[in-house]
């Protein structure tokens, strides 16, 4: 037996004895540790005891060497403490290795090794600290570090790799694209079968080419593939034989076959070109197909065609996709479609739809919408294109030009449950119409086109017609009564009656720009200022409303006597920024931002797409809101001055004469166009009429409450009309006075007579 077996078994069979032999327990542990380190056995000062992986301090102290601790710290003097391996990876306080690497634990140390798929620049195995840390992407596919079958491609990725398939290729049954473990084999024709149910041999032969399209298929030739197909599909509707016997549902059946199996046969095909390859094709009946394959990187790309161009951002492509893998878009014109979808019905969203009856008020609708344009087909790489992040657009050259009764609009061709369709417009909306063009913007991809649907005129209501002509002519002289006195008189002039001089200029523009102008439709350019001009002066007239409305608060607030000097220094510089600036900068805003939408078909006014006509309720319902406000605050205020006086009757007259203002001001400034919302239901004829006979009649309103009410207004017309009988009368007697002077001035008949019989009686006399 060796020494250190002896002497482990004398330890083992002395910790029996623990309890009872200390000083056993202190010989057997020195003999221990003197075998098991020799230099602590030397003759030294330093303990006997110190157990493995420690060193003396002193007689009856040892300390852990570097990478251990004991349960007591660096330092321990108990006979039972062991000194144990540190986890430098572990909590609480792991080592940093720093990015892409990882912390390795040994006996009483540490290194750390980056993490698989990097490796050290320096090409070292490990390192210590995250200072010494240069791990890098180790390119798997460079260094033939990879597995992928020969019928895929290595790509490399972060950390790692993944195998696809070549262009023209697919996954094997079972397998994903863009594993380690991918296995391919080279593309199929996509499937397209003919619709159940349709009775056609035109049909049928055109499908018996698909097949022969589809055994002939070979991947190199692609390009000659996609030429046959589009070749087909025009040759199909060129002449499509009993198809147009067909009745219509089973046509627009067949449309959405046509245009969901072409997309779908497109985009398969297109998988099997490589990178940077552009197509088009232009068959012989007109048929169109503009095709790129791009890698990412590019921008903004356009598809033009004769007909049609298509302009996307090309990140739109590749959202879903792989930077590995190139990607397709492309852009197919049929113009034979239009037989099929000829009279197919159009299912606008109901919001649009009640946009489109707001603006065509007194509108009917007219034939079946008609094609302007070509069906065409847009389709990219990506399948899921219902619901892109940004829109693409498209511009339709077209030979019809719409007129001003026409409405034009940008669909698509929506599939339906059956297997048929029909033209929607959801998700696209039309950005321009020019006479030879329309762009469209649209948040997904599908088979496109612009439709164009008549509209035929009402048969207007001509009491309303007359009344309108005839209600405005009234106010249109009130108003400039109105606008003359308020000039003119100097009895009441005052803040208050600029302010109302400037609201009755503003209505009498209005107004007479509503006669003269608001069915000139036939310029677009000319109407659209019409109605800009139209929307300012409205504007203005409500603004100078507003303004009138608080003047009337501050005076009843801040006088017990009606006068207008302590709060006109505070209007002076208030008015007229305000009067004209506000509405100036609310039609520059909606002007910028929305320019096509000035002007109907119908009307020189604005148009309810998008809800522009609030740029204009909205201003006025706040405007009408405030002056509510301010009615109800000037008649509480009056209440209470009315209160307090006792004997100042003509005080206690003004303040009523203010009342009455306050209560005649807020139906003229904003009840009577409270009406016109009011024209929903079965009380729209009633509302109508009394929108159209009050509002008409605003100036002779503001011509009877602030001109004929008023006794300084009656006292200077007396003026006027004394002046004007005196300086008609004076002239009448110069005129008469000046004709008897001539008359005294002329010789009279007989002396003329005379004249005559003398000149009679004298002998000729000869030279």
């Amino acid at each position: 037996m060796s020494p250190v077996a002896g002497l482990a078994g004398v330890s083992t069979m002395g910790n029996r004895y623990l309890s009872l032999q200390p000083g056993i327990l202190v010989l057997l542990l020195t003999l221990k540790s003197a075998v098991k380190n020799p230099r602590a056995s030397a003759p030294t000062a330093c303990a006997r005891w110190c157990p493995l992986n420690s060193v003396c301090v002193n007689a009856t102290a040892c300390r852990c060497n570097p990478g251990f601790s004991s349960s007591s710290g660096e330092i321990f003097t108990s006979l039972l403490e062991s000194c144990d391996d540190i986890n430098e990876c572990g909590p609480p306080s792991p080592v940093s290795c720093g990015k892409y690497a990882d912390c390795q634990n040994t006996e009483g140390s540490h290194f750390c090794t980056c993490s698989p798929g990097y490796a050290l620049a320096s090409g070292a195995a490990a390192f210590r600290n995250a200072s010494e840390n240069t791990c890098q992407d180790v390119d798997e596919c460079i260094a033939g570090q990879h597995k992928c079958h020969n019928s895929t491609i290595c790509a490399n990725t972060v950390g790692s790799y993944a195998c696809h398939c070549r262009r023209g290729w697919q996954p094997k049954s079972g397998f994903q694209n863009k594993q380690t473990n991918t296995t391919c084999e080279e593309m199929s024709f996509p499937a397209w079968t003919m619709p159940s149910g349709i009775k056609s041999k035109s049909l049928l032969h055109f499908f018996e080419r698909i097949q022969d399209l589809s055994r002939n298929f070979m991947v190199v030739s692609a390009k000659d593939t996609i030429q046959g197909l589009i070749q087909g599909v025009d040759e199909l509707l060129a002449t499509p034989g009993d198809l147009e016997a067909l009745p219509h549902s089973e046509k627009r059946c067949v449309a959405t076959n046509l245009l969901l199996g072409l997309e779908n046969v497109l985009r398969g095909l297109s998988e099997a070109l490589p990178s940077g390859f552009n197509l088009t094709i232009n068959a012989s009946a007109g048929t169109e197909l503009a095709l790129e394959v791009q890698e990412q990187g590019y921008r903004n790309t356009a598809l033009r065609q004769n007909r049609a161009e298509m302009q996307l951002n090309w990140d739109l492509v590749h959202e879903s996709g792989d930077s590995a893998d190139p990607s397709v878009v492309g852009l197919a014109s049929i113009p034979g479609m239009g037989k099929l979808v000829a009279g197919a019905p159009l299912a606008p969203e109901p919001e649009k739809q009640a946009v489109l009856n707001e603006t065509h008020k007194g509108l009917q609708l007219g034939p079946p919408p008609i094609l302007l344009t070509d069906v065409t087909s847009a389709f990219m790489s990506k399948t899921d294109t219902q619901n892109l992040s940004s829109p693409v657009t498209f511009i339709f050259k077209h030979a019809l030009t719409p007129g001003p009764r026409q409405k034009v609009f940008c669909v698509f061709w929506e599939h339906g449950e059956d297997g048929c369709g029909q033209w929607a417009t959801t998700g696209c909306r039309r950005v321009d119409t020019s006479d030879t063009s329309t762009t469209c913007q649209c948040t997904h991809l599908s088979s496109f086109a612009v439709l164009m649907a008549h509209y035929d005129m009402q048969e207007e209501d001509p009491v309303l017609t007359v009344i309108t002509y005839a209600g405005l002519s009234l106010s249109l002289l009130c108003l400039l009564l109105a606008a003359l006195t308020f000039l003119l008189c100097k009895a009441i002039q005052s803040t208050s009656t600029s302010l109302h001089l400037h609201l009755s200029l503003c209505l009498f523009l209005a107004h007479l720009l509503f006669l003269t102008a608001i069915d000139r439709t036939e310029t677009k350019v000319l109407c659209a200022v019409i109605a800009g001009a139209l929307h300012y002066l409205y504007l203005a007239s409500f603004t100078w409303m507003l303004l009138a409305g608080l003047h009337l608060f501050l005076t009843a607030r801040n006088l017990t006597v009606v006068s207008y000097s302590s709060v006109s220094s505070f209007m002076k510089w208030l008015v007229f920024p305000v009067g004209y600036g506000v509405p100036a900068v609310i039609v520059a805003i909606s002007a910028a931002s929305r320019p096509h939408l000035y002007g109907t078909p119908t009307r020189c006014w604005l148009c309810s797409d998008k809800r522009f006509i609030w740029s204009f309720l909205g201003p006025a319902c706040a405007i009408f809101s405030v002056n509510l406000a301010f009615f109800l605050m000037t008649l509480w205020i009056l209440k209470r001055k009315l209160s307090t006086l006792t004997s100042d009757v003509s005080t206690i007259q003004n303040m009523r004469m203010l009342t009455f203002k306050a209560t005649a001001q807020l139906f003229i400034l904003g009840c009577t166009w409270c009406l016109g919302l009011l024209q929903v239901g079965a009380a729209a004829h009633v509302m109508a009429y009394l929108f159209t006979i009050i509002n008409s009649l605003q100036g002779a309103f503001i011509f009877l409450v602030y001109c004929l009410l008023r006794q300084q207004v009656w006292d200077q017309y007396r003026k006027w009309f004394k002046s004007f009988r005196k300086t008609k009368a004076e002239s009448e007697m110069y005129i008469l006075s000046s004709r008897a002077v001539s008359d005294a001035s002329k010789p009279s008949t007989t002396q003329l007579q005379q004249k005559r019989e003398e000149s009679s009686t004298q002998p000729l006399r000869l030279r």
